[in-house]
């Protein structure tokens, strides 16, 4: 399994990134942790996947996106969503959809149909990436780190914690076979 993510983890991350990518940069990150992984790969793929994604989704916004949306009713009240941001915030918008829940696929077809010039959009763009990519690899990482620390703390309890669950089942049941036994005495007082 440590040979398959080694070879193909960063493929993993690249595909899983250019498409979506929380939980493929996330899991990235936490792969450099343990060390299967270089955690700088991990982010520069990570970079590239979303920033790629983002661009290509742009400009097929920018082909296609007035026609494809406008044929997609539940794609355009998104759209709409997102263009009503963007028309607020605009340079905020662009740093910052990708951190935002349901807009990463559908942000780039909306700032495409708008009126920000391609390349203002690719600056913005490589830079919420890069950011993103950092941020959510990195959180990942010190995920890993947490994991570790918290497995390093259970063994020190192991042995007290297997004695607690030990006493807690024969406590259980005892409790569970006295309520029964208390039960049939008093039903077979009742019966007298």
């Amino acid at each position: 399994m440590e040979h398959l993510i080694q070879v193909y983890g960063y493929v993993a991350v690249l595909i899983g990134t250019f498409f979506e990518g929380e939980t493929v940069a996330m899991l990235g990150g936490f792969a450099a942790h343990q060390q299967h992984l270089r955690f700088s790969w991990v982010v520069l793929t990570a970079f590239v996947g979303s920033a790629m994604g983002d661009q290509v989704a742009y400009f097929l916004g920018k082909r296609f996106g007035r026609s494809f949306v406008d044929r997609r009713p539940k794609l355009a009240s998104h759209i709409g969503r997102a263009t009503s941001l963007l028309e607020r915030h605009p340079v905020l918008f662009i740093l910052g959809f990708r951190f935002i829940y349901g807009l990463r696929n559908v942000a780039p077809v909306a700032i495409a149909l708008s009126r920000i010039p391609t390349a203002r959009f690719l600056v913005l763009n490589v830079i919420s990436a890069a950011v993103w990519a950092v941020l959510v690899t990195g959180a990942g990482y010190l995920f890993g780190q947490a994991v570790e620390a918290a497995r390093g703390k259970l063994h020190a309890w192991d042995e007290r914690l297997a004695m607690g669950a030990v006493l807690a089942a024969i406590s259980i049941f005892g409790f569970n076979l006295l309520r029964e036994r208390v039960s049939r005495r008093q039903t077979a007082s009742k019966g007298r």
